[in-house]
């Protein structure tokens, strides 16, 4: 008895979904293309929000930015549901492991009082700027055009809310895990004097309608002058101090803002180039919230740092989110 085992090939009538092969043309697509270009629904709306009559239920008009092809506004992380999912367990493992290690050797549990005070008075309120973020985040997902823009924007606005999860869970660290951290910081950032300028900057863009400019407000100027003044001016602050114990809870949040810029720059810098008129309005945009950011921060980095030393952190923290700008085709 003779076996024969002959192999076949069968050639695909198609290789990807017919939406992506008008753009790309018939060949295998990425995960990332799949779930991402040409998804944004376009047609059959049906009727026009009752709450927002001038506009479509999607409509472009929500921002003043034009753009002869919203997906140019690409994600260079190469992010959709799988990866951002299997990416951010992976990293909630590690940081886990991070947080673990911090507790089990009471690395901020058994810091000095003034040291403790410190990261409760100055850390943990943060937590509410993050879940502020969350919801102008959200907002860039819900009123976003395209797929690639808003897709990366609810994931972001996800991440806003570990984040703030992840501040919480540092002050349970500095306070034994008895709670009694959260109250006296919530109370920091509702009635302490210095915080009351980011807070009125967070309310402010609560009620900043266009996405694009609410994109340049909290991702870009926000947080590009906040994370590194907080996570890295202020962490090395308390580390010539009392140690390296708060650089072990904090890395993971210098870490994923350095993963974000990635994003958020090739957002920008796409849009800059886009048009002589998008650009001079993002550069309009950056210039007014930059000023309202740095009045809000200054005399938070004045009560972290110290009257000598935090005008000079928050001027260094500028000079280097300048270079930044100018890397973006943006003026410093």
């Amino acid at each position: 008895m003779t076996v024969e085992i002959r192999t076949l090939n069968v050639k695909p009538l198609r290789h990807t979904y017919g939406h992506i092969a008008r753009r790309f043309g018939d060949k295998p697509a990425t995960r990332y293309q799949e779930a991402t270009y040409d998804v944004q629904s376009e047609v059959n709306h049906h009727y026009k929000p009752l709450w927002d009559p001038e506009h479509d239920l999607y409509d472009k008009r929500r921002t003043a930015l034009e753009m002869k092809d919203w997906y140019a506004l690409k994600d260079p992380r190469q992010f959709y549901y799988g990866s951002y999912t299997t990416t951010r367990a992976k990293q909630q493992e590690a940081l886990d492991r991070q947080m673990d290690f911090a507790e089990k050797r009471g690395l901020l549990r058994d810091l000095p009082e003034a040291a403790r005070h410190d990261i409760v008075s100055f850390l943990v309120p943060l937590r509410h700027y993050e879940w502020g973020a969350n919801m102008n985040l959200s907002h860039i997902a819900a009123y976003g055009w395209g797929t690639a823009i808003t897709q990366a924007g609810i994931m972001g606005a996800a991440d806003r809310l570990g984040l703030a999860q992840h501040l919480s869970r540092i002050g349970l660290l500095a306070d034994g895990n008895s709670g009694q951290s959260l109250a006296p910081a919530k109370r920091e950032w509702t009635d302490a004097p210095a915080w009351q300028g980011l807070r009125r900057q967070m309310e402010t863009m609560f009620v900043t309608r266009d996405w694009f400019e609410l994109l340049v407000a909290q991702t870009l100027v926000t947080d590009g002058l906040l994370f590194p003044l907080f996570y890295q001016r202020f962490d090395a602050h308390l580390a010539r101090r009392y140690g390296p114990g708060l650089a072990t809870v904090v890395d993971f949040l210098s870490r994923w803002h350095d993963e974000t810029n990635r994003w958020v720059d090739a957002v920008i810098k796409t849009a800059v180039a886009e048009s002589p008129e998008n650009a001079a309005r993002i550069q309009g945009w950056v210039a007014h919230w930059r000023h309202s950011s740095l009045a809000a921060l200054a005399p938070l980095a004045e009560a972290m740092l110290g009257e000598a030393d935090g005008p000079a952190a928050l001027a260094s923290v500028d000079a280097d989110f300048g270079a930044r700008l100018t890397r973006l085709g943006l003026a410093a």
